[in-house]
């Protein structure tokens, strides 16, 4: 499949300007709190930030540090920076400091716009800022205003409504996207200008088959490249719209928030997908509006997939995908689901499943994921040995274990620096996991090795049982027999450690290294 981008091209014009050339400038772009945006409205708000940010000295390859909450004024900072040709870099809202002055100094940003209630900890790290020359803040901040710190609305207000895109090419940086950084600081992903829009004409338009009557609603917030793309992106390529909300994503949030929209599509990940079944009443909300779930982020267990049909009748589309892809390129299909697996290759992707020595598989073979298409990055900014081990032309080598059976349907077996190795035999936490979860006793749960104390790895789990139910050591015995007679018996959990909860990353992902520490 070949997708080829003009010479002369900017992902604004591609996502935003097509639209008001479409003729759809009037319709509805943006739902958010009580307000409407329609593609025009978002145009001159995109046009006014730009040009703002020229004011400020902002050129072509500059870096653009977004620091805001699901909102207008972050769909408007996001395309004018676009539209002049800076680079976008976007991260959290919820860091602390020490973070910020991280982002702050691996980037190099020039301008960072930020939401006022940030601002406490963004001004701190501002102060060992070597590169930034300007903070915009959203909302009202008095306290920071100075030379430094700019007004949105001010800049807004004084600033032109019309900006032509710049005069980039399809193969100029546009956008780093961030790792999850579960070995480290994260890294950016380095994306061109065409590489979203490949994915957006690949999976979004043939695998989602997303069109204009479709509104998109997220739990993960907009500075994740996942929800980037399925809750701002892909509605805006095709003319359609996206329901925003800067409250934190909870299980009675994602009821409102869909009661109130009426999405077609959910973006979510499995972590919120359990929560939202466990909610007292749940079978009574009204989720008739949507047509789509997708998954992604984490494996979806089979069970959580079928509880989901049973209660809300409403199909999942699990898949994968990454910063150093973009967006998800392996994924199940509308009316083709298999559950547990995460699907199949997406239209204009490759992918094969290498050995260690780099020798591809057999069909049924666990071995290392390596996949092929456009939208991959051209590396890891300013990690040289890392990006020569993942990049390699359109080629990249993920850190995840995968099979693929006869049919073409692959199998997630868990991530290469979290597979155990119990007894000389490999072992996917993934597949153990997904077993205990079957048990009616467990809500949550996550497995790690451990040194059973002679320098021997054991798999041990972490469990959080459902409301009602006892954490006793009885249970932890019936856990251990039940994992024993469904599984080959050296893949039992050799220890249950219960837990309230379990910790998540700030993309709502399982931390398993905290679990390890």
């Amino acid at each position: 499949m070949s997708i080829i981008f003009p010479e002369r091209f900017n992902m604004a014009a591609y996502y935003l300007d097509r639209n008001i050339e479409n003729g759809n400038g009037e319709r509805i772009a943006v739902l958010c709190k009580d307000a409407t945006y329609t593609y025009d409205d978002v145009q001159r708000a995109a046009n006014r930030f730009g040009n703002g940010l020229k004011s400020l000295g902002v050129r072509i390859e500059d870096r653009v540090l977004i620091v805001l909450p699901d909102s207008i004024e972050f769909v408007a900072a996001w395309f004018g920076t676009a539209k002049v040709g800076a680079v976008i870099t976007m991260v959290n809202t919820i860091l602390p400091a020490v973070d910020y002055e991280y982002y702050l100094e691996y980037t190099r940003a020039r301008v960072a716009v930020v939401h006022s209630s940030v601002m406490d900890r963004f001004a701190e790290a501002t102060r060992r800022s070597r590169h930034l020359t300007a903070t915009i803040v959203v909302g009202r901040d008095d306290q920071h205003l100075d030379q430094r710190f700019i007004d949105y609305s001010e800049l807004m207000a004084a600033a032109p409504d019309q900006l032509e895109c710049a005069d980039t090419s399809r193969d100029d940086p546009a956008i780093w996207l961030f790792t999850s950084g579960s070995t480290g600081h994260p890294k950016a992903a380095v994306h061109f200008q065409h590489d979203l829009p490949y994915n957006t004409e690949c999976y979004a338009k043939q695998v989602l088959r997303i069109n204009e009557t479709d509104i998109t609603l997220s739990v993960p917030k907009l500075f994740f490249g996942y929800a980037t793309g399925t809750n701002l992106l892909f509605p805006f390529s095709v003319g359609g719209a996206t329901a925003l909300f800067s409250e934190r994503s909870t299980a009675d949030v994602m009821f409102d928030m869909i009661e109130r929209y009426k999405p077609t599509i959910l973006t979510s990940v499995p972590t919120m997908i359990n929560s939202m079944l466990q909610v007292e009443g749940a079978r009574k909300r009204d989720l008739s509006s949507l047509r789509l779930c997708l998954s992604a982020g984490e494996a979806l267990p089979p069970e959580l997939y079928h509880r989901w049909i049973e209660t809300f009748g409403v199909e999942i589309l699990d898949g994968i995908g990454s910063a150093e892809m973009f967006h998800i390129y392996i994924s199940n299909y509308p009316g083709e689901v298999v559950p547990g697996s995460l699907g199949r290759l997406a239209p204009g992707y490759e992918a094969s499943i290498v050995d260690a020595a780099g020798r591809e598989v057999a069909a049924g073979e666990m071995g290392t994921l390596r996949i092929k298409g456009d939208s991959a990055a051209l590396c890891y900014w300013g990690a040289h040995e890392k990006s020569k081990a993942v990049f390699a032309g359109d080629w990249c080598t993920t850190g995840d274990q995968f099979r693929v059976d006869e049919r073409g349907y692959f199998w997630y077996c868990g991530r290469t620096d979290e597979m155990l190795k119990v007894g000389g035999i490999f072992v996917s936490p993934t597949e153990i996991e997904n077993c205990l979860l079957e048990h009616p006793a467990v809500k949550e749960c996550a497995v790690v090795g451990a040194d059973d104390g002679q320098g021997l790895v054991k798999p041990k789990a972490f469990v959080v049982v459902v409301e009602g139910m006892s954490a006793t050591p009885a249970l932890e015995s019936e856990l251990k027999e039940f994992v024993k007679t469904r599984l080959a018996p050296y893949k039992y959990p050799r220890w249950i450690e219960y837990r309230d909860d379990l910790p998540k990353s700030d993309r709502g992902k399982l931390d398993r290294k905290a679990l390890r520490q």
